[in-house]
């Protein structure tokens, strides 16, 4: 997964990965002609290379950073908005890395889990998609014991209404692990979806862990730590997304 110099990339997505700004910014900077590819007018349909020499006002970039891959247990409290001011933003940590790294997808700042954190654009793409389906695993605790109608219930489906806004949740697998908690496997990420379907049914949720993204488990990470995903659990992610 390395980059190699004959893989191209369009000058935005380089520029973004390259960590110089967000992609949405690398395409003002083209349409302002701000940027070259090798002397000349940088074009958003540029397909560009770490072969390719690109400048910014006369700045040039330096090629693009090795992919990397983090798995990070998110504790409670820590906000995954990428607010700079704020003492509890994901913000915090990322700025302590030498590249610029991202979230694939987000927990609520009352959960904690497992996070991976990535410069693999299309990576974070794919696997928060809606149309691929990709499994996320959660152990919840709740208020008071579970009911045999309510593990059959959030199995089945469950629908809410926010405001003016009707939702309904997917199929999913749930399973009973204690008298007031229980593991469930979703394939789609509506917003404090596991909570508003608990709270439909009339329970609350008191804890909440992702504990696994597909074949990735969080395992015994300690919360607040991350590791380099292994060779084996990169190979394990990439063909998940292929399937």
């Amino acid at each position: 997964m390395d980059n190699k110099p004959d893989i191209k990339h369009r000058l935005a997505k380089w520029i973004a990965q390259n960590g110089h700004c967000s992609r949405r910014a690398a395409e003002r900077l083209i349409s302002e002609n701000r940027v070259r590819v090798n002397d000349k007018p940088g074009r958003h349909t540029d397909q560009v290379c770490n072969t390719d020499t690109i400048c910014i006002d006369d700045t040039i970039l330096a090629e693009l950073p090795p992919p990397c891959y983090l798995l990070y247990h998110k504790p409670v409290g820590i906000d995954c908005n990428n607010r700079p001011d704020d003492p509890a933003s994901l913000h915090q940590l990322l700025k302590t890395f030498p590249i610029r790294l991202f979230a694939v997808g987000r927990l609520d700042k009352d959960s904690s889990g497992l996070m991976l954190l990535t410069n693999d654009g299309a990576l974070c793409q794919r696997l928060l998609h809606p149309d691929y389906h990709h499994s996320k695993c959660y152990v919840v605790n709740t208020d008071k014991a579970l009911t045999t109608d309510f593990i059959q219930q959030m199995a089945t489906g469950v629908c809410w209404q926010l405001g003016n806004n009707h939702y309904q949740s997917r199929p999913c697998q749930v399973s009973a692990t204690g008298p007031g908690q229980f593991e469930i496997i979703l394939t789609q990420g509506l917003h404090r979806q596991i909570r508003y379907m608990c709270k439909a049914l009339g329970y609350r949720v008191t804890a909440l862990t992702r504990i696994a993204i597909g074949n990735i488990a969080l395992g015994d990470l300690a919360v607040g730590h991350y590791r380099e995903l292994s060779l084996v659990e990169r190979h394990a992610l990439q063909h998940q997304l292929t399937l």
